[in-house]
């Protein structure tokens, strides 16, 4: 008879932690008595970081005395408390090798449901000591459980844990753990998973995803239940390759088009529709490179490709591009990339852009457009003006090989000479209210790239309007949102060179493309991801030890070392910077 030895509880608190300050709940202490045990917690707990932890599926986690032996020899401690890995229940019996997902259980006068594994988190590994720790628990298969409340009730320390239900498909905690972070991803297994009710929504999520990510030979790259950039096809070249310019085009006032094509006359490889490509640019021999990312807006397929750059004020490399390079010279480019792709489903498509922010929306309306897609499909697009709207004619003539297209057309500042109904369908900003004017489909997918704010409020303009948030995907086209689970936010200021110990270092240069950065490397640094922090580049980590894939970067070009080495390896192209370090020149998608 397995048996609840401890009952830990503790509220959120902010905690010092490499300089910045984490909002947690890892630390647990044993209470005494009869507690309460309601849908979302225990009488007395609280979680954090509601995003990675907590809800209806994580209201109770469990962790077993056996486990805690085998820490304590492995790690050669002694100083554990119950409470020590920051679990709820601790408990002798209930191993996770024999616990299933949907087993159910009553504890007291509750009843629970074994629903996932635990979160990989650097949390535990603050609160071990260990950093390693996140990883270390999935290797060593130990990694405790979850449980959903059934029925409220009380529990107390001693309580008998009595086995009610058996959980179908008989897939233990220990084997759908290693299901999602290790490299062995059966499509039987993954199957078998996603018949489980009591699997939590977001284990049900990456088992999907891990499913999909098999191409038609059965083949995967990278772990698609982790990350979205798993999926993709590696990139067709290596680093960079020289391209010669062959057309420039000015597409509106502030924005041209450059097409690019193979010196030898070969045909480029296919980029799928949304996808970027990577330009080094050296206006100054002596300095360092100019690095910048550009959408591909031509038709995928056709043998070259086409950026379409806006001339920023300072921007030095549009301003390079616009005053500097002209038909004939070449240019050093990267592979096409990215995840923000035309997805290969029947459902209606928006495609909602703002200014340059057409450039990816115009590849997939090429796209569609070159296989007369018969879905309906809107554009929608904001510009200032006639003189600064974008590819206005291209638009048109693709649209109207499309059988069932929409267009619509906002002019924040129409000039004189601006047609109201030809040119542009309404004066003003493009805003929510616009969009619900416009009845689109709530179960259409929808493509969104322009400024944040701009895509935040399409965005939710969107889910106001009835389509789910899934369906919506946008492209940010400089540095990305940063995911940093529990750091209690602060004024970040621009990506910079590093101003504190160990700085910038004399070892190979790294440059963070989005952020337009190149720094030295520094030994002093254990990883790319400690050295972007130090930078201040806006990055994304959770459990810092090469599990979770949270921090999975484009490589543009070089390669890394891994200690320790990741769990599951990231897709072709990628690298997980939360555990590699720069042995030559690297290029990184931040």
């Amino acid at each position: 008879m397995a048996t609840l030895i401890a009952v830990n509880v503790g509220l959120p608190q902010d905690v010092p932690w490499k300089g910045r300050i984490t909002h947690t709940g890892i630390w647990k202490r044993p209470a005494t008595g009869p507690l309460m045990v309601r849908r979302l917690n225990i009488e007395g707990d609280g979680q954090g970081d509601l995003g990675g932890h907590g809800g209806p599926h994580r209201a109770v986690l469990v962790y077993q005395l056996d486990s805690y032996r085998h820490w304590q020899q492995h790690l050669g401690r002694d100083d554990f408390t119950h409470g020590q890995f920051g679990e709820n229940f601790t408990v002798d019996g209930l191993p996770d090798d024999k616990v299933c997902i949907g087993d159910q259980y009553r504890i007291g006068t509750a009843v629970f449901e074994v629903t996932q594994p635990r979160v990989t988190c650097y949390r535990v590994g603050l609160r071990m000591n260990e950093p390693r720790m996140p990883a270390l628990l999935v290797a060593h298969a130990r990694p405790g459980f979850y449980l959903k409340v059934l029925a409220e009730g009380t529990v107390e320390a001693g309580d008998e844990i009595h086995k009610i239900a058996s959980g179908p498909e008989s897939m233990t905690v220990a084997e759908i753990d290693a299901l999602l972070y290790k490299p062995d991803h059966p499509r039987r297994q993954l199957e078998r998973a996603l018949r489980i009710p009591a699997l939590s929504p977001g284990w049900k999520t990456s088992m999907r995803s891990l499913l999909d990510g098999y191409d038609s030979t059965g083949r995967t790259t990278g772990n698609a239940g982790l990350s979205a950039a798993a999926g993709s096809a590696p990139p067709a070249w290596p680093g960079f390759r020289s391209l010669a310019v062959t057309g420039i085009v000015p597409e509106s006032t502030s924005i041209f088009s450059l097409r690019l094509d193979a010196p030898d006359g070969h045909p480029l490889p296919p980029a799928l529709p949304g996808q970027f490509i990577t330009v080094r640019m050296r206006p100054d021999p002596l300095g360092p490179p100019v690095i910048r990312s550009y959408s591909l807006s031509g038709k995928p397929g056709e043998g070259y490709y086409r950026i379409s750059v806006k001339q920023e004020p300072h921007g030095a490399g549009s301003g390079y591009l616009r005053q500097h390079v002209a038909v004939h010279d070449t240019l050093e480019v990267a592979a096409p990339r990215g995840t923000f792709v035309l997805g290969d489903t029947s459902a209606p498509l928006v495609l909602i852009s703002a200014g340059v922010g057409a450039t990816p929306l115009l590849a997939m309306l090429n796209s569609l457009a070159g296989k007369h897609d018969p879905r309906p499909v809107w554009w929608v697009h904001g510009a200032r003006d006639g003189s600064e709207h974008p590819f206005a004619g291209e638009t048109r003539t693709l649209l109207a090989q499309l059988p069932a297209s929409h267009r619509h057309i906002t002019y924040s500042r129409p000039r004189d000479d601006d047609r109201l109904g030809e040119d542009y369908q309404s004066a003003g900003r493009l805003s929510r209210e616009v969009l619900a004017d416009l009845a689109l489909p709530p179960e259409a997918d929808a493509y969104i790239c322009g400024p944040v704010s701009f895509m935040d409020d399409m965005s939710k303009a969107l889910v106001d309007g009835g389509t789910d948030p899934s369906r919506i995907h946008t492209e940010i086209f400089g540095s990305v949102s940063a995911i940093t689970p529990g750091i209690v936010p602060t004024d970040a200021p621009a990506p910079h060179l590093p101003t504190a110990p160990p700085g910038p270092g004399t070892g190979p240069t790294v440059s963070f493309a989005r952020s337009g950065l190149t720094v030295p490397w520094d030994p002093g640094y254990d990883t790319l991801l400690e050295l972007a922090e130090a930078c201040d580049v806006p990055v994304r980590w959770s459990c810092r030890s090469g599990v979770c894939h949270t921090c999975e970067t484009a490589l543009v070009s070089g390669q890394v070392d891994y200690s320790p080495d990741p769990i599951d390896a990231p897709a072709d192209g990628n690298v997980l910077i939360c555990c590699s370090r720069p042995p030559v020149d690297v290029i990184l998608d931040l």
